[in-house]
């Protein structure tokens, strides 16, 4: 009878998770096709749906009871701002009671712990941090002190008003990131995840380490909608780790290719995952042009890639994929259409109707939604359909979550980095400390990307960093875009880079293999990551690529062809001098425009 009651229990929890993810889903949705709501509205909201999932979902135990009041708390102060929203507006970021101020503490709390819940204590140390220095920074002396704000009207500007939680970044996370989240979600719960493997096999399968070279193509594809390179490497690793060890890959080789083709899934076009929205928000650049310039440097990345496997390949046996390993040409045709249709339906509604992006993910999530109805079999099966819709509404809502409790924490370091004029300090620092060197403070950004993504998501770094040192390399030279990229490029340097280097260790664990070795050979093959963003400061024409094509390609062919050099220097089998050689030719190709 227990069990009986037990699986009774559980069929309705589940019922309640799906009702709950559908109501998140359709929210968001809902808010691109009903026009204008108001923002004090829409955000808080947004929070109020998201912190079950934080807070709740999995949840046993202690954790469930705290995770309860916390829930509660988060959502009814978030509806009661969302309610109140239009006497709030009247108040123009002052508190004008106790419960307010009460109010506010709580909500700052609640988001701080979420984030905690979900990627652990560095940001939310961040925030803390934050938090303390507008609150005592005035005792601070000298320049990096501040001269107070009262107590009201700081955390009326945090929760009231839009400097804070409910600032910008939120919005984007309301706006853009949710909806490209649920598309990703949809392709993902039908055949598409299966059609860029099988693309990526007809394509590269046959080669010469073709199992490596289908890693990374079906890496590029996948990863430009999930947006996170961990996901990633669980998702298409868990195909292409196991081919490459029954070729007799090294084990190191293997979880290398998988942890930086996956890594670099996050800045393929069209999508980059979430960052190239919170680029948008932040430069006003329209993502048109963001994606335009993103494209030749994220095509050099694989290119680098794809020359480190080759360069390996004269070390090791690196065979192509069996005949019969190798997909029908019928199920590459019939899989691809999977999500060809949905990124047809995307930049049609983008490029050729002139939608905005959220509103063409929209009707591209619409026809990824009505291709679950089938399969790979092209048939019809209303349990697989339903299994289908639930994964995706469930995936959905979980990745919200978590991307939305990120945004939501790195918005509270946002705020008082306006509020307190912190971030024209820092600035001010590093102009100081490269002396006004360009190259210099290039440096320190890079070293701070490094130390700012451990343990903390790409986009969650690149907001961070891009807020303290952004403002600094714009004003020694740089053009707004091309600041952000260079930033948003080196926030992934800790997704390979020790002493945490998150992909790889997902990487390491699934094959068997000493995370240190295969951080190692990422390095080496992943050696774009560390070139590429140095050379779109020395050869800034490689991002104009809309502007100037002729000299974006000649850029791209000399950054191309230094790669190559470089990288089968490091990896490649020949003499010592000859690959110095080939490495110091690379070299001067890449940064030689800068130097001479």
């Amino acid at each position: 009878m227990g069990t009986t009651d037990d699986q009774a229990q559980h069929g309705w929890a589940q019922v309640l998770w799906l009702a709950l993810a559908a109501l998140l889903v359709a929210y968001h949705i809902g808010l691109i096709f009903s026009g204008l709501v108001p923002n004090l509205v829409s955000r808080p909201l947004h929070m109020a749906l998201i912190l079950p999932w934080i807070f709740l979902y999995g949840a046993t135990g202690w954790r469930f009871v705290t995770g309860g009041v916390l829930c509660a708390l988060g959502v009814a102060g978030s509806v009661w701002i969302a309610w109140n929203a239009d006497a709030l507006g009247d108040q123009y970021g002052f508190l004008e009671s106790e419960f307010q101020v009460w109010l506010s503490f709580v909500l700052l709390a609640v988001v701080i712990e979420a984030a905690r819940r979900v990627i652990g204590w560095p940001l939310p140390m961040v925030a803390l941090a934050a938090l303390l220095y507008a609150f005592f920074g005035h005792l601070i002396p000298g320049e990096f002190g501040h001269s107070g704000t009262p107590l009201r009207s700081f955390l009326g500007t945090m929760v009231i008003a839009e400097g804070g939680i409910w600032g910008s970044l939120t919005a984007v996370s309301v706006g853009v990131v949710s909806i490209f989240v649920i598309f990703g979600a949809v392709l993902n719960a039908g055949e598409a995840g299966q059609g860029f493997m099988n693309v990526a096999a007809a394509a590269a399968g046959r080669l010469k380490g073709g199992a490596a070279k289908v890693s990374v193509l079906s890496s590029a594809l996948f990863g430009s909608i999930s947006g996170s390179a961990s996901a990633n490497v669980a998702s298409t690793g868990a195909i292409t780790l196991p081919a490459m060890a029954k070729l007799g890959y090294p084990k190191r080789l293997a979880a290398g290719v998988e942890a930086v083709a996956s890594s670099g899934g996050q800045i393929m076009p069209p999508l980059m995952g979430a960052g190239a929205f919170v680029m948008v928000e932040l430069t006003g650049t329209p993502y048109t042009q963001i994606i335009a310039a993103a494209f030749l440097p994220a095509i050099l990345y694989f290119w680098a890639v794809w020359v480190g496997i080759n360069a390996y390949a004269t070390r090791f046996d690196l065979r192509g994929l069996d005949e019969k390993d190798r997909p029908a040409t019928r199920d590459v045709v019939i899989t691809a259409l999977f999500f060809l249709i949905p990124f047809t339906v995307l930049l049609l509604g983008m490029f050729a109707f002139g939608y905005t992006p959220q509103y063409a993910a929209c009707l591209a999530i619409i026809a990824g939604a009505v291709l679950l109805l089938n399969g790979g079999d092209l048939r019809f099966d209303a349990v697989r359909t339903g299994a289908r819709v639930a994964e995706a509404l469930l995936t959905a809502s979980k990745q919200v979550a978590m991307i939305a409790s990120i945004i939501l924490c790195a918005s509270i370091i946002i705020g008082v980095l306006g509020v307190t004029g912190l971030g024209v300090k820092i600035t001010s620092v590093i102009l100081e400390g490269s002396g006004g060197l360009l190259w210099a403070s290039l440096l320190l950004t890079a070293l701070a990307c490094l130390v700012l993504g451990m343990e903390v998501p790409t986009t969650a770094a690149y907001v961070i960093c891009v807020s303290v040192a952004g403002p600094a390399l714009i004003e020694l030279g740089l053009e707004p875009l091309q600041a952000h990229l260079f930033v948003f490029w080196f926030a992934l340097l800790s997704t390979i880079t020790p002493p945490v280097c998150g992909a790889v260790f997902i990487a390491s664990g699934m094959i068997g293999e000493n995370w240190l070795r295969v951080a190692v050979t990422s390095m080496a093959l992943g050696v774009g990551l560390y070139l590429i963003p140095l050379g779109m400061i020395a050869q800034p024409q490689i991002i104009a690529l809309a502007e100037n094509p002729g000299a974006a390609i000649l850029a791209f062919a000399m950054i191309g062809a230094g790669l190559a050099a470089i990288s089968f220097g490091l990896i490649g089998r020949a003499p010592a001098l000859l690959r110095l050689g080939l490495s110091v030719g690379g070299a001067v190709l890449i940064f030689g425009p800068a130097l001479f």
